[in-house]
C-alpha cells in the first residue's frame, strides 16, 4: 500500500516484461493466446475491472483465454509476459458475473494492489485510454486500426501512430523547517467539484509546455498559479496518471511562507499552508477545519499524497 515509507509512488509499481519484440510475431502472439491471462476492462464503465472480495486486499480477477470469446480476441492487446512466463492480453467487454468480485476502478484500488496487479491494470487503462483518442491519424486524418498487438495504430496508407504519454508536473512545496510546525503548500483546484463539509487541497501541478523542462514547468507553474518563488527544486519520483494519459513526474521544493500567496482564480480556488501537525492529524482522520469545511486531503492512488508523505517522512 501507499504511505509513508513507500520508496515508490503506488501506480509506478509492475513486476511485469512488457516483451515488446513480441508485439510484431503474430505467430507467436497466436501461440501466446492460446495459454494467456485476460484482464476484461469494461470501457463502458470507465476502463473498470473486476477485482476479488473474498481477500484481504483486492486483487484483480484474469480469466482463461479460453473463456473469451473469438470476436473478443481478435482485439486483443498484449501487455506483456509474466515472471512465471504466462503471457497477459486485456479485451474490452462488459465484466463477467463472478461470486464474490466487484467492479473497480484504478482510482480507487491502485494503491492497495499488489505490484503485480498495479502494474497490469495501470498500462492495460492508459493504453485503453489512448486507442479511444486516437481514432484518426493526425497528420492524415484518417482513421486509424489498432496494430503490432495493440501497440501502435494504423491508417490506410500504412501510416503509423505510436502511444503517447503527456508528461505533467507536480510539486509539494514546504517552507524546509523540520518539526511539527513545518508547512506545505496546498491548493483547492478551482475546478474541483463542491463537496458538501469537505474540501479538498493537494499539491500543485502542471502540464509541461515545449521546449520546457519538468524543473523550469516546476517554477512557472507555482509562480502562475500562487505568485511563490521556489528553490532548491528535488526530484522524487514518477507514476502514469492513465486518466486519460498523464506521466506525473513529482518533485518538492522550498520557498518562504512570508510571500504573499497571489492565486490564479482560473486555476486555484484557495492555497494555503499546512502545518505537519495539521496534515498528520487529517491523515489520522481527525478533523481540520479549512473555513467552513474539513480539510481532504489527496486520493491514496495519487502521487500527491506519496509526496505529502514523504514530506512527513522528512524524506525531502
Amino acid at each position: 500500500m501507499s504511505g509513508g515509507g513507500e520508496s515508490s509512488p503506488p501506480l509506478a509499481r509492475s513486476t511485469l516484461d512488457r516483451a515488446a519484440h513480441r508485439r510484431t510475431d503474430p505467430q507467436w502472439l497466436a501461440q501466446a493466446w492460446a495459454g494467456a491471462r485476460v484482464l476484461v476492462l469494461d470501457i463502458e464503465a470507465g476502463g473498470r475491472a473486476l477485482v476479488r472480495t473474498d481477500t484481504a486486499v483486492p486483487e484483480l480477477v484474469l480469466v482463461a483465454a479460453e473463456a473469451v470469446p473469438p470476436a473478443l480476441a481478435s482485439g486483443a492487446m498484449f501487455l506483456g509476459v509474466e515472471p512465471d512466463g504466462i503471457p497477459v492480453f486485456c479485451v474490452h467487454s462488459q465484466l463477467p458475473a463472478a461470486p464474490e468480485t466487484r467492479p473497480a476502478h484504478l482510482r480507487d484500488v491502485g494503491h492497495v494492489l499488489n505490484d503485480r496487479d498495479a502494474g497490469l491494470f495501470t498500462t492495460a487503462l492508459a493504453l485503453t485510454n489512448w486507442h479511444l483518442r486516437h481514432l484518426y491519424h493526425p497528420v492524415t486524418g484518417e482513421p486509424t486500426r489498432a496494430d503490432e498487438a495493440g501497440w501502435t495504430r494504423v491508417d490506410s496508407t500504412g501510416e503509423r501512430v505510436w502511444p503517447r504519454t503527456d508528461p505533467a508536473m507536480i510539486v509539494l512545496v514546504h517552507d524546509g523547517v523540520d518539526g511539527a510546525e513545518g508547512r506545505c503548500l496546498l491548493g483547492n483546484n478551482a475546478t474541483w467539484p463542491s463537496r458538501k463539509g469537505v474540501r479538498r487541497f493537494s499539491c500543485l501541478a502542471g502540464y509541461l509546455e515545449p521546449g520546457e523542462s519538468a524543473e523550469a514547468a516546476v517554477l512557472r507553474e507555482v509562480r502562475e498559479e500562487v505568485g511563490v518563488e521556489v528553490s532548491d527544486i528535488t526530484y522524487a519520483g514518477s507514476q502514469a496518471w492513465p486518466f486519460p494519459g498523464s506521466l506525473m513526474l513529482g518533485f518538492l521544493a522550498v520557498a518562504d511562507p512570508a510571500q504573499p500567496l497571489r492565486v490564479d482564480p482560473t486555476e486555484i480556488a484557495e492555497a494555503r499552508w499546512f502545518s505537519r501537525r495539521e496534515i498528520e492529524a487529517a491523515l489520522a482522520g481527525r478533523p481540520v477545519e479549512v473555513g467552513d469545511a474539513r480539510l481532504l486531503l489527496p486520493p491514496p492512488s495519487s502521487i500527491a499524497l506519496f509526496l505529502v508523505h514523504r514530506w512527513l517522512d522528512r524524506r525531502c
